[in-house]
């Protein structure tokens, strides 16, 4: 039976990280907090959070490294912990919480795979988040020479680290929103399954984004330049996929 926690990168959203906490512990989940350099006000918040009960586990970086170091961190201590699976959430209320359970009864069922989160747009989604996202799974879907990763973007998912954290280890994975898009190809080339599972994503009034349009859109357009070149490399194995070949791992993802 997989064992899994909750990581959650946090960057100046302590005012929406208790709520997300709450939910995590009522699906019986032991919590890991990811603070990434926030500032006093949000760093008080998450300190009181991880006083106020069992369950719940701080961990914070000197300073803002971005929010794949920060799920980096959070991977490598759950395993760590001895846990052998992690579901990534945000803290700032974006994903569907509902859906929890419907994450963890998926990662249950099939504990081999990553358990990935489908959006499912409302019209409050700004239209230019909605394009770049087009956009990388278009590169998305050439890096893997398939149509198995529809979205990677999303960071509502359950990672098995058996298969994560090694990953992790051995590669220079993107710091920030390219770290998504990286570690779910590089997942893809290892051989390792994904399921996929519809959840809506909110954008609430007011919400606080830390997507920078120049600087991620930059380091989102070199990972998918980075992981064409990886992709070349790796033509053969992928072309024995697509033919029906055994699906065998690609070791040096």
């Amino acid at each position: 039976m997989p064992d899994c926690c909750a990581v959650i990168p946090v960057y100046e959203h302590g005012a929406t990280a208790g709520r997300v906490v709450e939910a995590l512990r009522r699906a019986g989940l032991a919590v890991i907090l990811v603070d990434d350099g926030s500032g006093r006000a949000s760093a008080e918040a998450l300190d009181a959070l991880a006083r106020s009960g069992d369950g719940v586990r701080l961990l914070r970086h000197p300073r803002n490294r971005g929010k794949g170091a920060a799920v980096q961190t959070g991977l490598a201590a759950a395993a760590a912990l001895g846990h052998s699976h992690a579901l990534q959430v945000d803290a700032d209320g974006q994903h569907a919480l509902a859906d929890i359970p419907r994450f963890l009864a998926e990662s249950r069922a099939h504990p081999e795979a990553v358990v990935c989160g489908r959006p499912v747009f409302g019209a409050d989604a700004p239209r230019a988040r909605l394009y770049g996202r087009r956009l990388t799974n278009f590169w998305v879907s050439v890096n893997t020479w398939s149509t198995d990763v529809p979205d990677a973007m999303c960071g509502f998912r359950v990672y098995p680290l058996a298969a994560t954290v090694p990953l992790i280890e051995r590669s220079r994975l993107g710091s920030r929103m390219d770290f998504d898009i990286e570690v779910l190809v590089r997942l893809h080339w290892l051989g390792v399954p994904m399921r996929w599972l519809p959840t809506a994503i909110a954008y609430p009034e007011g919400g606080r984004s830390h997507f920078r349009m120049r600087r991620d859109n930059a380091l989102i357009t070199r990972a998918h330049t980075l992981l064409f070149f990886g992709m070349l490399a790796r033509a053969p194995l992928l072309a024995a996929r697509k033919l029906g070949f055994p699906r065998s791992r690609d070791k040096a993802a």
